[in-house]
């Protein structure tokens, strides 16, 4: 009875078809035969197992290499053209087939017994296209990295055009309004030629047919909306099955056709393709990004119909959003909220994979600025501004004219679900317990996109109650990935954001407000709990400057600026916050970061115009400010007195003190054994003896020195320790006790401010040799410290109105703190300062100008360089897209694997069990 069964099924059970695959790779008929076999005709059979072989996206990535593509480019390009060609004219054909597409399993046996290779020859129409999609996939990204800008291999498979005889021309004028309805220029000609058909036969009867490429475009459209594909069957029409709809409800619908996981898969599969068009991008230098633009990118935003453009925008957009709030009783949403469940289920399931990939494609699209899709410039005024036109960028252009209320709201709630999101899994309890959403950063580059190009949406924003809530999302985000190294290009983009928010006045008017948002713990001790969000921003700023070692300091003028945009409307700074901005202050003013880079004194500058903004806006607000200021009274004097040689000599005094000291512990590790050697005492003498010595006054001198004085070569150096908070009386300096010296220190600088005159002292001329060899060694990146370089910039700084109001207030504060007990000095002084006022003393107020973000072309290339990074990586795993291809764009940096931890353990251990290798191939296509 058994005996037929071996004629029907293959080994074991005909599943997977395993050897098939094994010999695909070993056979003279597999892919060798690509290589080692010249000019391959179209018509051979061996093309026929590129469309039935393969299973999943990884069959193809595994058993098609890219040495294999590299060496028949290389052997016989001619085939790799051929492949090409035949693929593409399959997916063409499939696409228009009545077969097309195949029928869905109604049921999981039947899912299953599909798998089974029985001798039937059934031709399943979907999995040929969707082999189309991935061996593209595949074979693209070698191309564009063989060929690099000299694209001749390209233009003459994907790019080149063919024109041929005409010989339907008599039903052409019916259907020409439908295509000439863009140029009036040829719609006029053709009418002229209409009137005289007997002159003009021959040169009418040639047309141009579309080139590969563009045909390849349009069919990638049009597998994105093909009903029983990618949408559910009950919305086509007749027997069209393609209806250009929005996938999802929201902007531009109201409908929604729900979730469907071969939808969602056959979706990603497809922008998969199209994002590995788009990446041709990537294989361009950076110098060469605007004067050799892509064509494939070009064509996408300036070529497609705007009905397509409109379609595909909406639909990419609600998928991302409406992630956030999707509330799907699936096997996949109820295991992401289990505890540690992604050390045991691998993988994505298809609406995280769907989604990332929408945020990809989206980001690339509104970011793509070259050649002519870079915006028009335009002056108003003495302001120049650039935008987007219908003819540039099509999707930038739409995105910008965005302008009802409830999509805004719609748009805001998914991006700040988002963020939520992420921010409840970084305050979760149990650490690791839950995975990072996978599309975070992609999400803020498409919230910048939307704020930049949108002003509607921006005032909406920022005219919101969210507008605090976005804030802090954004700042608490910089914060988790502040020390991750790989994630500083996001940080410089999260600097960008918060600036250009910081920019508008309604943005400043929202700093006395609450955070309603939960911050986590690890952040409520920097003094973010029952504050304001300014009182949050400038704590966070802080620690994002003091906490990194140097190695974000591209981002400090972005945040710095930010600051001095929001300090005309800082209200009621807490203590915290006061001296926060006080340190930042006193760490740009360490002569060792002043003289060690150029563009340093600037950030000076920017943290003087914070105090000025403070003072002339909103001074009798923020007391606890001004008793900051008042107190860092010498350094405010010191800077107004710096010179080249002070600066040198201070350094070298710091050097000195750090030198002593730690000579000072080499001797006491050397002496350590031989004390303990040689001693004999009890105890309790030993206790008696090191009591003495700590009480010693040299002994707290030398700890006095160390914890006031620098310890590290960069502005990190007064900010990496713990906050130090003066607790000495104003009338005692920080050198000396004596409140009489002190006295006399302040009547004289006080004398001098309130004339409206800089204490300046002049330039010391004993300068000797030895400060020139000591500026050398101080400077960075061959950057020398001169004192003309000193006199430019210290001659400019805004240093008269906090000068002023130390010589007005400090006077008074003293008189205060003699008359009362030390006790009671500290309400009175803050009841003092919150009714102080100067309006007589001080100057006008100058007009305030925000500095807003400009776009430069080198932040261009730079912000498309993050998003293509972000995609190449995401891409290594697990199919691995564009690996060991040579990228242009940016610089691939391959680190050594680091070693085993104990997540990955159980992973192994544990994970084992579900691994996307024991289960059905289509799970791994989502992916």
């Amino acid at each position: 009875m058994f005996a037929k069964l071996p004629q029907t099924l293959t080994a074991p059970f005909g599943l997977l078809t395993d050897e098939a695959k094994l010999a695909f790779r070993s056979r003279p008929q597999g892919i060798s035969k690509l290589y080692t076999t010249r000019h391959i005709a179209e018509t051979d059979s061996y093309w026929d197992q590129y469309f039935t072989l393969f299973d999943t996206p990884s069959d193809v990535f595994s058993l098609i290499s890219t040495h294999d593509i590299r060496r028949a480019l290389l052997d016989s390009p001619e085939n790799v053209a051929t492949l090409i060609r035949v693929v593409t004219s399959r997916l063409f054909n499939l696409v228009s087939d009545h077969t097309f597409p195949s029928a869905l399993p109604a049921s999981v046996a039947s899912y299953a017994t599909s798998f089974i290779k029985t001798s039937s020859t059934e031709r399943n129409a979907t999995k040929e296209v969707l082999n189309s999609l991935r061996v593209l996939q595949r074979v693209l990204p070698v191309v564009f990295e063989v060929e690099g800008e000299s694209n001749a291999f390209e233009l003459e498979v994907l790019w080149k055009k063919v024109e041929v005889d005409d010989e339907i021309m008599p039903t052409a004028p019916e259907q020409a309004p439908q295509f000439v309805i863009e140029d009036d220029e040829d719609g006029s000609e053709s009418g002229h030629g209409s009137n005289m058909p007997s002159q003009t036969p021959q040169p009418k009867r040639t047309k141009t047919l579309p080139s590969l490429g563009e045909k390849l475009f349009t069919c990638v459209n049009d597998l994105l909306f093909c009903c029983g594909f990618s949408l559910p069957t009950k919305i086509q029409v007749d027997h069209y099955k393609i209806n250009y709809v929005i996938w999802e409800k929201g902007v531009g619908s109201t409908t929604d056709s729900g979730p469907n996981h071969a939808y969602d898969s056959n979706k990603t599969e497809v922008l998969r393709l199209l994002l590995v068009l788009l990446s041709r991008q990537i294989y361009i230098p950076p110098a060469a990004l605007f004067t050799h633009p892509s064509f494939y990118t070009l064509h996408v935003v300036r070529k497609t119909p705007r009905r397509d453009v409109l379609t595909l925008l909406c639909s990419l957009l609600n998928t991302v959003i409406n992630s956030a709030t999707t509330n799907n009783m699936t096997i996949a949403s109820v295991a992401g909220k289990v505890p540690y469940n992604h050390l045991v289920f691998k993988g994505e399931d298809s609406r995280t994979a769907l989604v990332g990939m929408c945020l990809q494609v989206l980001c690339v699209l509104l970011d793509f600025q070259s050649g002519p899709a870079r915006d028009i410039l335009s002056e108003s005024g003495d302001a120049t501004s650039s935008s987007p036109t219908a003819q540039t960028n099509a999707f930038r252009y739409f995105l910008a004219k965005l302008h009802r209320t409830q999509d805004f709201a719609f748009i805001l709630s998914g991006i700040i679900g988002i963020l939520e999101q992420q921010l409840a899994i970084s305050n979760n309890l149990l650490p690791g317990s839950r995975k990072s959403a996978p599309y975070v950063p992609e999400t803020i580059v498409l919230f910048w996109k939307i704020i930049e190009l949108n002003k509607k949406f921006r005032a909406y924003l920022l005219d919101s109650d969210k507008a605090v809530d976005v804030l802090a999302y954004l700042l608490c985000y910089s914060l988790e990935i502040k020390d991750k190294p790989q994630q500083h290009g996001l940080c410089r983009a999260l600097s960008y954001i918060i600036q250009t928010l910081s920019a508008e006045s309604a943005f400043g008017n929202k700093l006395s407000s609450p955070i309603n948002i939960q911050i986590p713990t690890k952040w409520v001790s920097q003094g973010t709990s029952h504050g304001t969000a300014g009182d949050f921003m400038i704590t966070s700023i802080y620690s994002i400057i003091a906490t990194t070692s140097g190695s974000l300091n591209s981002i400090y003028p972005a945040l710095i600026i930010a600051l001095a945009n929001a300090a005309p409307y800082f209200k009621n700074l807490s203590v915290v916050a006061s001296n926060r901005l006080l340190q930042l202050f006193t760490s740009f003013s360490n002569p060792l970061f002043l003289l060690s880079d150029e563009s340093h004194p600037r950030l000076l500058f920017l943290m003087l115009e914070v105090f000025n903004s403070v003072v002339f806006h909103h001074l009798s607000d923020n007391p606890n400010l001004l008793y900051a200021i008042i107190t860092a009274q010498k350094t405010f004097e010191e800077l107004g007195t710096f010179t080249l040689a002070r600066g040198l000599r201070e350094i070298q005094r710091v050097q000195q003190i750090k030198e002593e000291q730690a000579s000072q512990v080499e001797r006491d590790r050397k002496d350590g054994p031989q004390q303990e050697r040689a001693s004999v005492e009890s105890a309790h003498q030993e206790k008696l003896r090191l009591l003495k010595n700590e009480s010693d006054p040299a002994f707290a001198i030398a700890m006095d020195i160390e914890s006031t004085s620098f310890s590290g070569d960069d502005l990190e150096v007064g900010l990496g320790g713990q906050e130090q908070t003066e607790t000495r009386p104003l009338t005692s300096p920080p050198s000396e006790n004596s409140p009489t010296t002190s006295t006399r220190t302040i009547k004289s600088a006080s004398e001098k401010a309130r004339g409206k005159m800089k204490a300046r002292r002049s330039l010391s001329s004993d300068t000797i040799n030895g400060d020139r060899m000591a500026a050398a060694g101080v400077g960075r990146n061959g950057f020398l410290p001169t004192q003309e370089w000193v006199t430019s910039w210290q001659q400019g700084l805004p240093l008269d109105t906090v000068m002023l109001v130390i010589s007005e207030l400090l006077p008074k504060i003293q008189n205060l703190q003699a008359g009362r007990q030390k006790a009671n000095s500290a309400g009175a002084i803050t009841d003092f300062l919150q009714s102080a006022t100067l309006t007589d003393v001080l100057p006008p107020a100058p007009v305030f100008y925000p500095r807003r973000f400009v776009w430069s072309d080198a932040s261009i290339v730079w912000l498309t360089s993050l998003i293509w990074g972000g995609v190449y990586v995401h891409g290594m795993s697990p199919l691995g897209i564009w690996n060991s291809t040579n990228v242009r764009l940016f610089f691939v940096k391959h680190t050594q694997p680091q070693q085993r931890q104990i997540t990955d353990t159980m992973s192994s251990v544990v994970g084992g069990l579900f691994s996307p290798t024991r289960q059905r191939p289509e799970r791994s296509s989502n992916q």
